[in-house]
């Protein structure tokens, strides 16, 4: 599979042998770690179920990552980047409920939310590297 980094504003394509190599995942990490942190004290830990579901919905990014990744084929890679892109939404979206419940601070939701949107468009040029490397095969 190949790995994608973002250098400059331009996508440089490189091989990755595992999915901890790929820049996507590892930013999809440290938005867990953070998601994990903000939701570790204040009012947003004593509100269980929200705290679950944002976890829940972030380290689902990087195990969606990883587990395409090892499939193997680009199709199925190229689905699961769809669905770990539709998981960082999915925390953006619980992240703007903590906001707005007052379990977040506006820093803390901008920080986590900013990250949030920086795994997207990662994941979003990952995807379409794949996807070009699917369609060229296919031809």
């Amino acid at each position: 599979m190949e790995g994608a980094r973002v250098m400059e504003g331009k996508l440089a394509v490189r091989r990755a042998d595992r999915f901890e190599d790929l820049i996507a995942w590892q930013k999809a990490r440290e938005l867990t770690r953070e998601v994990y942190r903000v939701t570790s004290s204040g009012r947003l830990a004593g509100d269980r179920g929200l705290t679950a579901q944002v976890r829940r919905a972030s380290a689902s990014i990087m195990a969606t990552i990883a587990e395409g990744f090892e499939r193997g084929k680009r199709t199925e890679f190229h689905q699961y980047l769809s669905v770990a892109k539709g998981s960082c939404a999915e925390v953006r979206s619980f992240l703007s409920i903590a906001l707005d419940a007052e379990s977040l601070t506006p820093g803390e939701f901008a920080r986590v939310h900013d990250l949030a949107v920086e795994v997207a468009k990662i994941i979003a040029s990952l995807r379409s590297a794949v996807a070009k490397q699917r369609d060229a095969k296919r031809k």
